[in-house]
């Protein structure tokens, strides 16, 4: 693998990114990607879709979500959905969308970001785990609710 790069999701990459592959049922684990691109379109101002990108391939997407003034303090940095290509799992493509969220909530001075993920035997919640997501609730739908505190750099 070449080394990625994360680039926002624009009309140059957004056909590939609504064509990542899954692996045989993780697809009940996660919205396609169409459907986050159209979110994306109608909450411009609090999504964050971003593409992880090895060499020229799409190889992961991400949709994020700021919202500094959220009622619910968990959900001021939020991943909502991601997607790793079944070919690129497992070589750290869904740790470098995470840090990238974790990087950007850094930058916006939020010190925690937040997962929502279902639960499952092929479903992320393992994955989010062992990155350091600890589970703090459900949302009303019954998915976990983990969050991940990431240290912000003094100024």
């Amino acid at each position: 693998m070449n080394a990625l790069h994360l680039e926002e999701l624009n009309a140059g990459n957004v056909a590939a990114a609504n064509t990542l592959s899954l692996k045989p049922g993780q697809d009940q684990f996660v919205a396609p990607v169409s459907h986050s691109i159209a979110e994306a379109y109608v909450n411009q101002e609090s999504t964050w879709p971003r593409v992880a990108v090895d060499g020229d391939t799409v190889v992961g997407f991400l949709m994020g979500n700021f919202d500094e003034d959220a009622e619910n303090e968990l959900f001021r940095a939020t991943i909502l959905r991601m997607n790793v290509d079944g070919d690129h799992q497992r070589q750290g493509v869904g740790t470098f969308l995470v840090n990238a969220l974790a990087d950007e909530a850094r930058s916006r001075g939020i010190d925690e970001i937040t997962a929502v993920w279902e639960e499952g035997e092929l479903g992320p919640g393992q994955f989010f785990r062992h990155l350091g997501f600890v589970e703090v609730g459900e949302t009303e739908y019954g998915e976990t609710i983990g969050k991940l505190t990431v240290q912000v750099h003094a100024q």
